[in-house]
């Protein structure tokens, strides 16, 4: 049933729950077959997580060409930004707005952005929400690097 709600799709990232960077994936993931080796994919809940790992880090409107103008969020505005409350607040808004984009989503029950102790431009930006058809929360973390900003 997993399977149907949320589709699959080809493995992208590694670690769905707590992605370590915000760069996509360079290549496809490949997984061992017995007869060889083949293309990794994700199902259920994991293609969800992923899904939502690539709404964070597609720039608003990159993908309009293609006819996805809404895909996407805003986070790439604040890169150069000093990391500081007021944009940690608007990083969560413009994660609240992508959350918000995706259909799968039913309800987002948090969104908290908080410094990362061990680098002073990163936040760790933790998010849990319910899917459609379902009251078990899914859970990820996502980083984000204001990158040139100074904390404060």
């Amino acid at each position: 049933m997993a399977f149907e709600r949320f589709g699959s799709d080809l493995r992208i990232f590694g670690d769905l729950t707590r992605q370590d960077d915000r760069h996509r994936g360079s290549d496809l993931r490949t997984m061992l077959q017995p007869g060889g080796v083949d293309l990794e994919t994700v199902e259920g809940v994991e293609n969800l997580q992923q899904a939502l790992l690539l709404r964070l880090i597609t720039h608003s409107g990159e993908l309009a060409v293609l006819g996805h103008t809404d895909y996407g969020s805003r986070l790439f505005e604040l890169v150069g930004e000093v990391n500081n409350d007021t944009n940690r607040s608007i990083a969560k808004l413009y994660t609240l707005e992508a959350l918000a984009a995706e259909p799968r989503v039913k309800e987002v029950l948090s969104v908290d952005v908080t410094q990362d102790l061990s680098d002073r431009t990163r936040v760790n930006i933790k998010v849990s929400v319910t899917a459609i058809d379902t009251d078990t929360p899914v859970n990820l973390v996502f980083p984000f690097f204001f990158e040139g900003g100074a904390s404060q």
